[in-house]
């Protein structure tokens, strides 16, 4: 059987950096310190978020592999028009013998808050007791990022 990449985390940042939700996918997820592995990982790729969103020529959000950790993991990266950021790590030796079901995700499953205010998820508003911490609660969106977690594979083009 051939080895087939897998997502190993998703992680959404915030546009200051704060780590707004970070899920984790088998068998990354049974190993004692992963949380704390994976969130650093996505820290250190807001460097290259900010060095790839500088560039005056890009046309797209899509930052493509942002770093290649090692021989195993390696970063993808998106960027939101408001800021927030999408870290996907990919771990290319995968999780061999995963069932793939993929569905599209609808534009009404995905609908911004219109309550939702910056300022008040900023960390330095959050430290001094101006805000929340801004981690995301949703279930749906949870389930969501779990089934596309666990559900991607190569080539797919609906998840």
């Amino acid at each position: 059987m051939s080895i087939i990449p897998s997502i190993a985390c998703i992680g959404l940042l915030g546009k200051h950096g704060n780590p707004l939700h970070i899920s984790i996918f088998a068998p990354h997820d049974a190993v004692q310190g992963a949380h704390l592995e994976f969130s650093f990982l996505l820290n250190a790729s807001l460097d290259i978020f900010e060095l790839r969103t500088q560039d005056r020529n890009r046309v797209d959000q899509d930052l493509g592999m942002l770093q290649a950790v090692d021989e195993r993991l390696s970063i993808w990266g998106w960027e939101t028009g408001t800021g927030v950021k999408f870290a996907v790590v990919v771990d290319m030796w995968g999780n061999e013998g995963r069932p793939s079901t993929g569905f599209g995700v609808k534009g009404e499953d995905v609908k911004p808050n219109p309550f939702y205010t910056p300022d008040d998820h900023a960390p330095m508003a959050t430290s001094k007791g101006g805000g929340s911490a801004g981690e995301i609660t949703s279930k749906k969106f949870i389930t969501e990022v779990k089934r596309i977690g666990d559900n991607w594979k190569p080539g797919l083009e609906k998840v």
